[in-house]
């Protein structure tokens, strides 16, 4: 009891942004305004001050940030993510005994009372100040002096509320009396492409201009004006390695495969290479290069699949068989991921005595396709493989280039796909592939953007995938195809699609199975690349709003709209920075004409209640004047969505 611990009387709690109790960082992007706050108070009536400390891990000393009161004893302070990497911030707060008699002078000056006494305790306050705190002690006694001989209560008044004093105070805190809270958080800034990214997925092999020939990457180049004319900036690849030749898939996965069936770009490695080799009828690393080059004229990046499993003659498995789970008969387990079996692919065991080499030879994987050029990653199935790997590699990497994104492509419980989050990977695909209903959208909105999972989950949404052919795309034709493109390139700023079938609207499911007959992960297709469809047309109009209203770059800016019809939704998102608001609304039944009253948040437009505003339709051009409550219909047939500009009078 001889520690000074007893005089401190302020109580911090609820820390944010704070992910697990400080245990991983929060994610931001660069240039982000991030929010620092707190709940900061203390006994009795006393004022309170309160700052945040903000540290980049390349600089050597805290930056100082007075935090502001706000409501309800919580405290906010901005500060700008203006590096990449790490920051960190810590949180203190005091009691402000000089704020605390400075009102109370003023309140008995404003009253009529004696302030003689109170004048001679702000003396006390400034000499005590300056006796702590060298620096600033000459200027402290000056106007403890200037107190002193204040020739009236109305000089003394206008000396006490000088605003010099106040911030000079504000640095010379009694120490005894600062209460620190005692775990200091991390924020991690990463590129705006984390953030905001439009990804198509095509299969290279299937981008040949000659029926029955293996496209190659030269051939992906002259698509590449299509995939930039359609809007779209990420051009991702499944595994475009040598394929394995034991237990060859055929067609629509049969365990049979014919001699001329490619097999599944998935089952890695054979004879010729692995991970780190290119399947030679795409052509070479010369070639890849040239494409990557080439898509970053069109701002567009290449990303890989990376797929940690093995084809049963990739060369691991003979130059490390202990990274491999043998079974009794001398064989290896296939890898499952149920319903889903995979007997062309062997997976690693991370539970191998040998697993720090194994984490070392994965991680090298990355550094040599970082090392050609690529900075974007889907990592196929990642549940699959231990979260310490991830932590351990994804820091490791991008220790070293911190551009590196990585999207986790995960579909399994939430617990397991929110720690994949945590553990380093900067997006993440999600149910929204599964969420159709005006309830299920909202509520799976709100547990993205409203919870702790805002600072750690950055979704990634996909109408379909080469794996996942939904029943909302199944039943709903055409126009789910649209219903479902514009949702989810207005909800999340993140969102892909695999085509060309998904804008050739082709959704003829396997059997009961949720995926394509005739699938193109085990067979070489021939698209029709020129082919103009209304899917393709409305994908290339999205894309060019997405790019021109910086409201649609986030997507944790969303607030929803009341309807009266639960066939339509309405969503509101606005861009504090530059003013750009949006109202978005969606008939979500893809056979019949909806309408509803939706009632704007107005508050979130800036825009007062009985403040008429202009909304123009970004897909068709069309003005309306609105206010609070209006009336919409829209017909699946013609256009199932509005995508309105807000524009005052």
């Amino acid at each position: 009891m001889t520690d000074s611990s007893g005089k401190k009387r302020v109580i911090i709690t609820n820390v944010f942004p704070c992910v697990e109790g400080g245990k991983f960082p929060a994610k931001v992007v660069l240039n982000e305004e991030v929010t620092l706050s707190a709940d900061v108070f203390c006994d009795g009536h006393d004022e309170i001050a309160a700052s945040a400390f903000i540290k980049h891990d390349s600089e050597q000393t805290w930056t100082e940030l007075p935090m502001v009161f706000v409501i309800n004893d919580h405290w906010d302070a901005v500060f700008k993510a203006q590096k990449m990497g790490f920051y960190e911030f810590r949180i203190q707060g005091w009691v402000d005994h000089y704020t605390t008699w400075k009102k109370g002078l003023k309140k008995k000056y404003e009253a009529g009372q004696d302030i003689a006494v109170e004048l001679q305790i702000g003396v006390e306050l400034l000499e005590q100040a300056a006796a702590e705190n060298e620096n600033h002690k000459a200027v402290l006694l000056a106007w403890a002096d200037q107190l002193k001989q204040a020739e009236s209560p109305e000089q003394g008044v206008a000396i006490a509320l000088s605003g010099a004093i106040a911030a000079t105070l504000y640095k010379c805190r009694h120490q005894e009396l600062i209460t620190e809270f005692p775990v200091t958080y991390k924020i991690e800034v990463e590129r705006k492409k984390a953030a905001f990214s439009t990804w198509y997925e095509l299969f290279p092999r299937s981008t040949a201009e000659e029926p029955g020939k293996h496209g190659t990457f030269k051939d992906v180049i002259k698509l590449l004006p299509r995939v930039a004319r359609m809007g779209f900036d990420v051009l991702y690849f499944p595994p475009i390695h040598p394929i394995g030749e034991v237990n060859r898939k055929g067609k629509n996965n049969s365990l049979t495969a014919g001699p001329d069936d490619p097999g599944s770009p998935w089952a890695i490695g054979n004879r010729t290479g692995g991970h780190k080799a290119i399947h030679p009828q795409l052509g070479t690393m010369r070639d890849f290069k040239a494409l990557i080059k080439e898509a970053s004229k069109h701002h567009i990046e290449i990303a890989m699949d990376i797929a940690y499993q093995c084809a049963p003659d990739h060369p691991y498995v003979k130059e490390h068989p202990q990274w491999f789970k043998w079974r009794p008969d001398g064989t290896v387990q296939y890898a499952e991921n149920p319903p889903k079996k995979y007997e062309d692919i062997l997976p690693f065991n991370f539970e191998t005595d040998d697993w720090a080499n194994l984490w070392k030879e994965l991680k090298s994987v990355i550094d040599f396709w970082v090392d050609a050029g690529i900075r974007v990653f889907r990592i196929d199935n990642p549940h699959t493989k231990a979260f310490r790997f991830w932590q351990w590699m994804i820091g490791e990497v991008r220790k070293k280039t911190p551009e590196v994104i990585f999207l986790a492509e995960a579909f399994t419980r939430p617990r397991i796909m929110e720690r994949l989050g945590k553990a380093g990977f900067n997006q993440s695909y999600t149910y929204f592939t599964w969420r159709n209903t005006k309830k299920e959208i909202e509520e799976y909105m709100t547990e993205l953007t409203k919870t702790e999972m805002r600072y750690y989950y950055r979704p990634n949404f996909w109408p379909n995938t080469p794996d996942i052919l939904p029943p909302a795309l199944i039943n709903g034709g055409e126009n789910a195809h649209i219903i479902r493109l514009i949702l989810a390139a207005t909800l999340s700023s993140n969102y892909g699609l695999y085509g060309p079938v998904y804008e050739f609207g082709i959704n003829e499911p396997h059997g009961t199975k949720e995926e394509y007959v005739d699938n193109e992960k085990y067979e070489i297709k021939h698209w029709n690349w020129a082919q103009y469809t209304r899917i393709g047309e409305i994908i290339t109009r999205v894309n060019k709003i997405r790019k021109e209203n910086t409201a649609l770059h986030s997507t944790w800016n969303i607030d929803f709209a009341e309807t009266t019809n639960d066939q339509i939704i309405c969503y509101v998102k606005t861009d504090a920075a530059t003013g750009n608001s949006l109202i978005i609304v969606v008939n979500l039944d893809v056979f019949n004409m909806q309408s509803a009253q939706v009632k704007i948040p107005m508050p979130k437009l800036n825009i007062g209640y009985d403040e008429p505003y202009v909304v123009k339709d970004l897909l068709s051009g069309s003005k309306y004047t609105w206010g609070e409550l209006n009336f919409v219909e829209l017909n699946p047939y013609l256009m199932p969505a509005h995508i309105f500009k807000v524009e005052k009078l």
